[in-house]
Formats: structure tokens, sequence, C-alpha cells
């Protein structure tokens, strides 16, 4: 009998526990976790996230590349509080950063993913890598090849609106778009 108790408690203590497999943005798959969505939220086109995604591009594959963060200003996407859903309202001007890569074959982008200051500096490095790879998720669903899209997350560090309230916080929570010209066009 006091074997089968010692079996017993073994067999109710121990817990099943998945394997998890690093993924772009530092996330991990196994459980529910996704890099690319957060609690509740659905991926692009509707479908349940599972961790996949379009793979990162190396470091560096534009480095020397021009860069012009004036071209794309209006096209900021603007993001909900603590969301990396891109906003049927923003939609169009993904689609219109889509339209100038299509016609510019030879450019590229960098998506930079921000937050507003509320969050740990761990937590909103990952939402804002989250938001960049739903806005890069986006431009690959319009045709865009992946490989011309770079995505990188500065977190709370680079706000664009001082201040302390949701005015300021609403403009902090964005996704940025950086032309990128090879050098020798």
């Amino acid at each position: 009998m006091a074997l089968g108790l010692v079996l017993a408690v073994a067999a109710t203590g121990c817990k099943s526990s998945k394997p998890k497999t690093l993924l772009q943005g530092g996330g991990t798959a196994g459980g529910t976790e996704n890099p690319n969505v957060g609690p509740g939220e659905k991926l692009p086109g509707g479908a349940e996230g599972t961790g996949g995604g379009i793979p990162s591009n190396p470091p560096g594959s534009h480095a020397g590349w021009l860069e012009n963060a004036s071209m794309f200003q209006p096209d900021t996407v603007h993001f909900a509080y603590d969301s990396s859903v891109v906003r049927a309202s923003e939609k169009s001007k993904v689609s219109a950063i889509a339209a100038y890569l299509k016609s510019n074959s030879s450019d590229a982008v960098r998506i930079e993913g921000h937050c507003d200051e509320r969050g740990t500096e761990e937590y909103n490095r990952s939402l804002g890598e989250r938001r960049a790879l739903a806005i890069r998720e986006e431009l690959a669903g319009l045709g865009i090849e992946p490989s011309r899209v770079d995505t990188v997350s500065f977190g709370k560090d680079r706000p664009e609106a001082p201040g302390h309230d949701e005015s300021a916080w609403a403009r902090n929570r964005r996704g940025v778009f950086i032309l990128l010209t090879p050098p020798n066009k």
C-alpha cells in the first residue's frame, strides 16, 4: 500500500512539460505562447497564433544601406494599449508602404516597434518586436518579399511624445517605417 501511495503522489506531482522552441523576436513556442501576438489576439487574417511566422532576416542584411526616416513618417502605424494587432484603421498605411515597395523593387524597409512608458523594459521590448513583426506579416500578405523587411524593437526607449498621459502614450505605441535604399542607387 505504501508503494501505491508513493506512485500515486509521483504521478500527480509531475507536470507534463512541452519542449519550448526559440522563435524570432526571442519568444518561445510550446503551450500557448506566441511572439507575434499577445494574449487573446489573432494573427493577420484572423488565424490563431501558434508562434510560427516568417523567419527574421539575418542581422545586418541591409547594413550600409541609406536610411530615410522622413519618407514614411505619415504612415506610422499606431496600436491599441498592450496590443500588437494592426487595427483596420491603420491597414491603409501598410498598404501604402506595400505599394511603394512594389514600385521600387530595389528598396527595402525597416520597421521599428515602439511602446509607451508603462510596463517593464523586457515586456515592452517584446511587445515592440511583436508590433514590428505584425506589420511585417501584413506586408508579406500584400505581396512584399519578407527579405525586404527588417524589424527592430526599441520598446519604450525612444518615445515620440513626452508626457505621462493617454495622449502621449497613444502616440508612443507605434510602428515606424524607415526606407532603406541600396548604397549604389
